[in-house]
C-alpha cells in the first residue's frame, strides 16, 4: 500500500502526488466515493459496465429528487413516465 498526502486548495482542487498517478495517464475519468467521511477515488475504467449504469441512474434519481423538492418537479402520466425511464 502506498500513502501520500496532499492539501486541497480553496477552489477544491486536489493534486494526486506524482508518484500515485504514474499509471494514469492525462484526461482519465476518475469517479469519487463518499462514505461518511471517507473518500474513494476510483479510475472509471476499473469499474464495470453495471456499476457504470447504476452510478448515471442514481446521479439522475438525485438530481430529479432536487428538482421535485426545490419545486420544479413535474408530472406526467404513468405510460410517458416509463417511456422516458427507457430513455435513460
Amino acid at each position: 500500500m502506498e500513502i501520500a498526502i496532499t492539501t486541497m486548495s480553496s477552489k477544491g482542487q486536489v493534486v494526486i502526488p506524482a508518484e500515485m498517478r504514474k499509471d494514469l495517464p492525462e484526461g482519465e475519468k476518475i469517479i469519487i466515493i463518499k462514505e461518511g467521511k471517507q473518500l474513494i477515488l476510483k479510475r472509471t475504467e476499473d469499474l464495470n459496465e453495471n456499476l457504470k449504469e447504476d452510478l448515471v441512474f442514481a446521479k439522475k434519481t438525485e438530481e430529479a429528487f432536487q428538482r421535485i423538492n426545490s419545486g420544479k418537479g413535474i408530472t406526467m402520466k404513468f405510460d410517458d413516465f416509463i417511456n422516458e425511464m427507457k430513455k435513460w
